[in-house]
């Protein structure tokens, strides 16, 4: 049985705002206590016919761009609305519902969460064969709503998904010395974690899947106001380089936060701002 259950109000399937507090609370310590950063994997974390419904309903690529450059290739994204099924679009509202806001709060302790109606960065996402996405951590700063980036939570969609395949996402510690953690992404498991400055995270190997499959997941993030009235340091999204492999320092985005840091805001603000885009599109 799933940890998380839906009733049907005629034909659109909610969840209960008690019991998911009452699951999330139930984990509260173990999602705490986890190294290298709080986190949980959780299977059978909704109903399994519910995401068969969504891989059933799952967009086509044809007129989609993948990512592809070193940090991030092959890797597809589709916002929940560029998707005409009422199974997609009824699962993406109830992970920003209340009562779902609930079970996170339970489950992590922080308070005051806001979901994302815009998905910035989040939907579905598909990654093909020799794909991967290199280790990083998350962008901080929610720039539409001004909020602090605080959780994320992915669902997996892939059934029969051999370890062979590859497609573990691995969690890495502050320090980017070891990988502690390697989470399989089999259909109805759910990942949630901490997203902070180091939390590093990724499953940057080259999937392994054969042609015609496809590594395929569920992803929403959570914010609040920020914590520091000036929001402190605000980052893109940051690669980082694992000991002993071939991977590349993404020097784009290096740059970026030296400017970001060190310009003076008149030099990033108004027209003169002009300039710093200008630099880093060179």
């Amino acid at each position: 049985m799933a940890l998380l259950n839906f009733a049907d109000v005629r034909g659109y399937r909610a969840l209960d705002a008690q019991a998911c507090r009452v699951a999330g609370s139930a984990l509260t310590e173990r999602y705490a206590s986890a190294s290298p950063f709080p986190h949980i994997a959780i299977d059978d974390f909704v109903p399994r016919e519910i995401l068969r419904d969504v891989l059933t309903d799952f967009p086509a690529r044809r007129e989609q761009t993948a990512f592809d450059r070193h940090q991030e290739r092959l890797k597809y994204q589709f916002s929940p609305q560029q998707c005409g099924s009422a199974v997609i679009r009824n699962l993406f509202s109830e992970l920003n519902s209340a009562a779902f806001l609930g079970f996170l709060q339970e489950l992590t302790g922080i308070d005051g969460l806001i979901a994302d109606p815009y998905f910035a960065g989040a939907g579905l996402h598909e990654t093909m064969p020799g794909g991967h996405l290199g280790i990083h951590a998350d962008f901080n700063r929610h720039r539409a709503m001004n909020l602090e980036r605080r959780l994320n939570l992915l669902i997996y969609l892939n059934d029969d998904w051999e370890d062979g395949y590859g497609g573990a996402l691995e969690l890495w510690d502050n320090r980017m010395t070891a990988c502690e953690q390697r989470i399989a992404p089999i259909l109805g498991r759910a990942v949630i974690f901490n997203t902070d400055l180091d939390s590093y995270h990724g499953h940057p190997d080259p999937l392994a899947c054969p042609v015609g499959r496809s590594r395929r997941s569920i992803a929403t993030y959570y914010y609040t106001v920020p914590r520091n009235a000036d929001f402190g340091i605000e980052r893109e999204t940051q690669f980082r380089v694992r000991p002993v492999s071939d991977d590349r320092r993404d020097w784009k985005m290096i740059l970026h936060h030296v400017m970001q840091d060190w310009t003076p805001p008149a030099l990033r603000k108004g027209r003169r701002g002009a300039l710093l885009p200008r630099l880093l599109s060179r």
